[in-house]
C-alpha cells in the first residue's frame, strides 16, 4: 500500500490510486466478478431472481447436466412410487376396511356431540373450551423443557404465563359465546 497516494481527504471513500513511478503505472489487472448479468442489457440480475428487473429477459439456469440427470431419476422413482401408492388405494373398499377395524365402545364417549350434550355448553362455547384445556396442557409441558441458566428458567415462565394467558382469554371467550339460560 507504500504506492498508494497518501494525502487524500477523509470525508470521502476513493478506492486507492497507485502512484506513478515515473511513467510507468502501476495498475492491477481486474478480476472478473462473481455477479451475473443480463445477456441481453447486461444489468446484474437480483439475488435469487429468475429474471431481469430491468428487461424482463430469463436467466440461464446453473444446473449441470449430472444433476438434471439425478433430478429426472427421483422424479421417475417419484411417479413409481405415487402409481403403486394409487393402485394400491383404489383396490382398498370401505368394506374391507371396516373388517379389519374394530372401535372400542367406551369411544363413542369422545364424540364431540356427546361431550357437547354431557357437558351442556353451545359448539362455540364448548370450542373455547377445548382450546383453553389445549392451552394449559401446554403451560404443563413448557415445564419439561431443561433449564441450564437463570435466563433459561426466566424464559420457561414467561412461556408458560403466556400459555395461561391464553387459556385465561379462551375461556373467557367460552363464558361470553355461553346463550344465557331461562332461568
Amino acid at each position: 500500500m507504500s504506492e498508494v497516494v497518501q494525502e487524500t481527504h477523509q470525508e470521502f471513500w476513493r478506492p486507492p490510486v497507485p502512484a506513478s513511478m515515473g511513467d510507468v503505472v502501476v495498475v492491477q489487472e481486474a478480476l472478473p466478478t462473481m455477479a451475473e448479468a443480463c445477456q441481453r442489457c447486461g444489468t446484474e440480475f437480483l439475488v435469487g431472481s429468475r429474471f431481469c428487473h430491468t428487461c424482463g429477459g430469463r436467466r440461464r439456469e446453473a444446473v449441470s447436466p449430472e444433476t438434471r440427470a439425478d433430478a429426472a431419476v427421483v422424479a421417475n422413482l417419484w411417479e413409481q412410487v405415487v402409481a403403486r401408492v394409487h393402485s394400491f388405494a383404489t383396490g382398498l373398499s370401505w368394506e374391507k376396511v371396516g373388517s379389519l377395524m374394530t372401535v372400542p365402545s367406551w369411544l363413542r364417549y369422545l364424540h364431540f356431540h356427546e361431550i357437547k350434550r354431557w357437558v351442556g355448553l353451545p359448539t362455540a362455547s364448548l370450542i373455547a373450551f377445548t382450546i383453553g384445556i389445549a392451552c394449559i396442557a401446554g403451560a404443563l409441558l413448557v415445564g419439561l423443557l431443561t433449564v441450564k441458566t437463570f435466563v433459561d428458567w426466566q424464559a420457561i415462565q414467561f412461556y408458560r404465563a403466556e400459555w395461561l394467558l391464553g387459556a385465561t382469554a379462551s375461556f373467557v371467550a367460552g363464558i361470553l359465546l355461553k346463550k344465557p339460560s331461562g332461568n
